[in-house]
């Protein structure tokens, strides 16, 4: 692992990550053609990655996830609320909805090593990313809804959650797929996309303590640790300027744009796949 495959590798984890392009197929697609190489020890570095764009998340989303927390201590008995001062009612309902959302991951467990093994299957990868593009341009189309924390349903959510465990599979965005299926059951659009970012929390916390474990069992070259963390800031970097890029286009735009790269991307995958 050198200096420039750090430093692009979190480029295209914290653009892929949030935007709605899959960045475990982007990553994929450039270290199979050869365009980006690196050692096979890299599982922690990965693990870095995600929180790298875990901490984006944070940063872009504070008040919200601050709120939850504090809620959340609240809810459990750790915290009690100053007197006179009644218990948050929209946080809790969404504390509810992000541990049922999260409930479909479970089902992926055993089948995790086969969808690992996915991640070399260029002509998957690029199906996939075709299939993505399908679901922002019939989302732009047809999703027009208003719901909310308010008004969303325990068969949304759920829905949703599946939603992000199919996701799992490379080329599948995570963002991309949870929106599409959020804005599916008639979310308002703001409303889609920051459940999906709070979504991703305990998904990506649960997935990097297995990820560790088994990085640590395989051993960690401590001297790359300095080129690791340039890796982490650009992906922590990049990825919260790419939420706040994708917050502005769902207020002012659509995912138009988003749906026509995934279909280009997609050729090109299962192009270069058939000739190299």
């Amino acid at each position: 692992m050198d200096l420039f495959s750090s430093i692009m590798l979190g480029l295209i984890q914290g653009v892929a990550e949030f935007l709605p392009i899959s960045s475990s197929g982007h990553l994929s697609l450039f270290q199979s053609f050869g365009f980006l190489t690196v050692g096979e020890d890299t599982m922690f570095f990965d693990v870095l990655l995600h929180l790298g764009t875990l901490l984006a998340v944070f940063a872009a989303y504070w008040s919200e996830i601050k709120a939850l927390v504090l809620e959340f201590f609240t809810m459990i008995g750790v915290r009690k609320l100053p007197a006179g001062q009644k218990p948050d009612r929209l946080s809790r309902r969404m504390i509810f909805f992000i541990i049922l959302g999260t409930l479909p991951l479970f089902v992926i467990l055993p089948v995790k090593d086969y969808i690992d093994g996915l991640y070399t299957n260029t002509i998957f990868i690029g199906c996939a990313l075709l299939f993505t593009g399908l679901l922002l341009f019939l989302t732009d189309r047809f999703g027009r809804g208003n719901k909310d924390v308010k008004n969303a349903t325990i068969v949304d959510i759920l829905l949703v959650g599946c939603a992000q465990a199919l996701a799992t599979v490379p080329g599948l965005s995570r963002s991309g797929t949870t929106i599409a299926a959020g804005m599916g059951r008639g979310f308002g659009r703001e409303f889609a996309v920051k459940f999906s970012f709070l979504l991703s929390i305990p998904a990506v916390l649960g997935a990097n303590v297995l990820s560790l474990i088994d990085a640590i069992q395989m051993g960690i070259d401590w001297s790359l640790m300095p080129v690791y963390l340039v890796g982490v800031v650009v992906a922590a970097v990049s990825g919260y300027l790419s939420i706040c890029l994708l917050k502005f286009i769902t207020q002012r735009g659509s995912f138009g744009g988003f749906c026509y790269y995934c279909w280009g991307a997609g050729l090109v995958a299962l192009i270069l796949s058939l000739i190299r």
